[in-house]
């Protein structure tokens, strides 16, 4: 029942807790992160200090801190408290802490805070079982999930609840809580002496997507690589082991990939990638798509950049392709990674082999030049909207021709304001299906042919 059990003191190193475990902070000043929330003077901070928890959902992103804020609340507070793991518990073990709870409140005089962790993964009926206990006061509940509370957690636990909202750890909080782990001889690493070099910590920083937890494994897997390694590897004249990027890229089982999303390295792998969908080559196109993906680039950005390109450079040759496009970015944004990386492939991919035309961006450019050149022509009078009896009198819509009323339903009309009458902005071209719009746009305008 208990989710929180006492740590019990062993010579054997191979039965102590994981190093993400062994950190975990136990008193407010040790968390790092989360300044907005737990700051000084931030009022979730005053209430935690003066043991006055209301009841509270902490919605974040593995590693972020959770399950530490509420073992903080379990440390310094004085109320009972108990924890459960929603992927584990259900309404039986519920019902023993209840009961434990009003014991608690009737010969104590205590309150009780009870965790449920994953708490998103009770259903309706095993959140319903909380509600009239939160309501009557016999716990205070502290919710931990990793999924939007407003779509996971039933609306009348949300209303009795306060959501506070964690943040992935930044990368300045991810190098305080590795080196910390490095230094603390009780707990940490300490007695290794080991040190990271430079470019691993910023590696592994990177690598850590914001989560204190998988920074921390990563590290105790890479200090056991070391320890095993016969080489010193001295990088000066310390009497410390240095783990280098090498080390870290072994206990990741991933290769540093040269990338900075703000930098030169960055602005060339996008480049590239929507050079080679241009150039209809899905194979480099779906290189360059993993490149970025493996890099760590941020996947809906690639497929923003993806929509934008079927309307950009394939447009009406092939008018599924924006389809697709938008398709593979919402189903992204469905399911997520790991395997979020499928529909973007097939996006990729598709993209790179449909037919190419840019003629209706060029369309608009040339259309956008004439706007800006000649400034807010007139309408002609004859397409003008006519709703009021003076817009009449002033023969707005005056002998319009309704195109439903025709042959083919069309009619030879000018739209254009006059100054711009004979301007042909839309050329498609012969590619895909533009080759068909090209051929209907000769016969309807009739003048001349497209160039």
């Amino acid at each position: 029942m208990e989710l929180f059990e006492r740590e019990t003191k062993t010579d054997r190193t191979d039965c102590r807790p994981p190093l993400a475990e062994r950190m975990r902070p136990r008193v407010l000043d040790e968390v790092v992160g989360q300044g907005s929330i737990i700051g000084t003077g931030k009022p979730l901070r005053r209430q935690i200090e003066s043991d006055e928890i209301p009841s509270l959902i902490f919605w974040g992103p593995p590693g972020s801190g959770k399950t530490t804020l509420a073992r903080v609340i379990a440390h310094q507070g004085r109320a009972a408290f108990y924890g459960l793991s929603a992927v584990l518990a259900g309404v039986k073990e519920l019902k023993e802490i209840l009961e434990a709870a009003r014991r608690h409140r009737k010969f104590e005089g205590k309150r009780t805070i009870l965790f449920v962790d994953e708490i998103h993964r009770w259903n309706k009926a095993q959140q319903d079982a909380l509600l009239p206990h939160i309501e009557d006061g016999t716990i205070t509940l502290i919710g931990a999930t990793t999924e939007n509370p407003s779509f996971e957690v039933i609306g009348p636990l949300l209303s009795r609840c306060k959501v506070t909202v964690l943040d992935p750890l930044s990368h300045e909080d991810l190098k305080t809580v590795l080196l910390r782990a490095l230094e603390d001889a009780e707990r940490g690493l300490g007695s290794l002496r080991l040190k990271l070099d430079p470019e691993a910590l910023v590696f592994l920083c990177e690598t850590s997507d914001g989560d204190a937890r998988r920074g921390l494994n990563t590290l105790e897997i890479a200090a056991g690589l070391k320890k095993m390694s016969d080489r010193s590897d001295l990088s000066d004249g310390s009497d410390k082991k240095t783990i280098g990027l090498a080390t870290i890229e072994q206990a990741l089982q991933k290769k540093s990939l040269l990338y900075d999303k703000s930098g030169e390295e960055h602005y060339s792998l996008i480049s590239a990638f929507i050079k080679s969908m241009r150039g209809s080559d899905p194979d480099a196109a779906v290189y360059y798509l993993a490149r970025m993906l493996e890099a760590g680039e941020e996947p809906l950005f690639l497929a923003r950049r993806m929509v934008i390109f079927a309307s950009e450079d394939i447009g009406n040759a092939d008018p599924q392709a924006i389809q697709v496009a938008i398709s593979a970015m919402q189903a992204f944004d469905f399911v997520g990674m790991p395997e979020g990386w499928i529909p973007l492939a097939q996006a990729a991919t598709y993209l790179a082999s449909a037919p190419k035309s840019n003629a209706s961006y060029m369309a608009y450019k040339k259309a956008k030049e004439d706007v800006e050149k000649e400034g807010a022509l007139p309408i002609p009078k004859h397409i003008r909207n006519a709703p009021t009896k003076l817009m009449k009198e002033l023969e707005y819509g005056k002998g319009y021709q309704y195109p439903h009323n025709f042959e083919g339903h069309y009619v030879k009309e000018e739209y254009l304001p006059e100054k711009l009458r004979g301007k042909k902005y839309y050329e498609p071209t012969e590619n895909g299906l533009e080759k068909e719009i090209r051929s209907r746009l000769e016969k309807w305008r009739g003048d001349r042919p497209l160039k």
